[in-house]
């Protein structure tokens, strides 16, 4: 991962894999995706509905949004991870999460069905993620956008794709002064 940026809508930098990713690394990943479910719970948990409603920065999306975003963006992962363990370098499929963040589930539905969703989901993920064995960890995805990924570097995508989410629910409530 880079380090801090200026930029709201990569508070913490954009993913960069290692050139060579360790067991290490892949177990200190593993380690914050499972971190990830009470760490949002707790972000958010305390906000009333109209900081719930809150755009993390202009133009982008509310705390909601984002909440939902990252369950579904997560769900997508976990099928992605099965579908290169089982099949031989498969293409996923990618999808608009602009549009799946205008729609219905996302505006009116409560947080806590998304971060129930994440509880479960990383409690299973987290299982598969710790049953990869080197030669797991070099199966390949095939992105229609960015091409093939092997997934021990999708593993740290997805633990920086946790953190980015919550440093951009972090920075909003600090900025506003939601926090103590």
């Amino acid at each position: 991962m880079s380090v801090s940026s200026t930029d709201p809508r990569y508070p913490i930098g954009t993913f960069e894999a290692p050139a060579s990713i360790s067991r290490e690394q892949i177990d200190e990943w593993i380690g914050e995706i499972e971190a990830l479910p009470a760490e949002a719970r707790e972000l958010v948990t305390p906000f009333s509905r109209a900081q719930l409603e809150t755009p993390y920065r202009p133009d982008g999306w509310t705390v909601q949004q984002v909440v939902h975003h990252m369950a579904d963006s997560h769900l997508n992962s976990v099928i992605r991870f099965k579908w290169a363990l089982t099949e031989e370098r498969p293409t996923i499929k990618a999808y608009r999460e602009e549009r799946w963040a205008n729609l219905a589930d996302y505006r009116t539905e409560h947080l806590p069905l998304s971060l129930d969703l994440l509880d479960a989901l990383h409690a299973r993920w987290v299982v598969l993620l710790r049953g990869l064995t080197a030669a797991d960890l070099e199966r390949e995805f095939v992105h229609p956008d960015s091409g093939p990924m092997a997934l021990a570097s999708v593993v740290g995508m997805y633990a920086w794709h946790g953190k980015h989410h919550v440093a951009h629910i972090r920075t909003l409530a600090e900025r506003e002064g939601w926090t103590g």
